[in-house]
């Protein structure tokens, strides 16, 4: 099928000369057209107060977006509590750890971030489990974060902060467009509330994240572009990737390295073990290392014996008086 114009569930990004997605429009013609699909709002002091999570309470936080990070000083203003300077800080991405001196002072605070999976940050954590986590996030299910959170078996809580608020969608004619993307369960939720026949059939689907991807599934909407993969880590190199006609690849499911450790365990599949973990093994290697060099020693001393004893024939034979001391010259190279 052939792609022309393309609805993103974004905001159109501020300069889109620095956007990944101009290469699209400059090289392959697209006609892309931005717009988010739904509203962030946040919970009023009152309404969080109901959950009875107190932000003190806590010693480190968990921050998979910008919007929790805005939210979680918001609310803490509000509520006119004090966060410690002590507090850990634990982002899924880098850009978000940056996003914090907004609020905080960067330099002064314990800040860790992971490069691009939640997965991650996940391995990061696991040198602070005794630490007490809160998780700020929207209303919608964090299935994909708290089943990696619950598995590494930390202590934390789930903290909604903010909800989404679908847009009205009705003024845009889907048959307009040849492909839709779409980011999040949110917007997948939004789309669904504005056309609930959609199902797909007419117009090719691109899904960015595996949360995304069981949204649309469980709506019953046939996926054409799935990312993140090996070849194109973000959407917009999935879409050109699709534009060149290149078969669709796997999806990159990163797991914790402590997950895939325990997994191991459970299954009962044994890690094959290095010679070093046998004390008479380890002997006999280094014994077979020792003679292999003494082997080598011997052999480069009688080598230059023979050397010398070829130069003091030459010598004598010119009439000339040989080198001293050539004779044992390999007995003391072999000592």
């Amino acid at each position: 099928m052939k792609v022309k114009n393309i609805l993103i569930s974004q905001p159109e990004p501020p300069s889109i000369e620095k956007s990944p997605y101009y290469k699209l429009i400059e090289k392959y013609n697209l006609n892309l057209t931005f717009y988010k699909f739904f509203d962030i709002v946040g919970l009023t002091a009152s309404e969080f107060r109901k959950t009875r999570i107190h932000l003190k309470d806590y010693t480190a936080v968990i921050f998979n977006s910008k919007n929790s990070v805005d939210h979680f000083f918001r609310l803490s203003k509000e509520l006119r509590e004090t966060i410690p300077e002590t507090m850990k800080y634990f982002c899924s991405t880098e850009s978000i750890a940056l996003y914090l001196q907004n609020y905080i002072q960067y330099r002064k605070r314990k800040i860790f971030f992971g490069n691009q999976y939640f997965s991650e940050l996940v391995d990061i954590m696991t040198k602070h489990k005794e630490e007490k986590f809160l998780f700020p996030c929207s209303d919608e299910k964090q299935t994909e974060y708290t089943k990696m959170l619950d598995k590494a078996k930390f202590k934390y809580s789930k903290a909604t902060m903010y909800r989404s608020v679908s847009k009205d969608l009705k003024e845009f004619n889907l048959e307009d467009f040849d492909m839709i993307v779409l980011f999040s369960p949110m917007g997948v939720r939004s789309l669904l509330e504005n056309y609930p026949d959609f199902k797909g059939d007419n117009i090719l689907v691109a899904a960015f994240g595996v949360s995304t991807h069981a949204a649309l599934t469980a709506a019953g909407v046939k996926l054409s572009i799935l990312a993140p993969t090996k070849a194109a880590p973000s959407m917009s190199a999935a879409i050109e990737n699709f534009v060149l006609g290149r078969q669709q690849e796997a999806v990159l499911v990163t797991k914790p390295t402590s997950l895939r450790k325990s997994s191991l365990k459970k299954t009962g599949v044994k890690k094959t073990k290095s010679v070093f973990t046998s004390k008479s093994k380890y002997k006999a290697l280094m014994e077979e290392k020792k003679a292999k060099a003494a082997e080598r020693r011997k052999a480069r001393a009688e080598e230059k014996a023979r050397k010398e004893a070829e130069k003091a024939a030459q010598l004598l034979a010119e009439g000339n008086n040989p080198p001293v001391q050539t004779e044992n010259v390999a007995a003391e190279e072999t000592k």
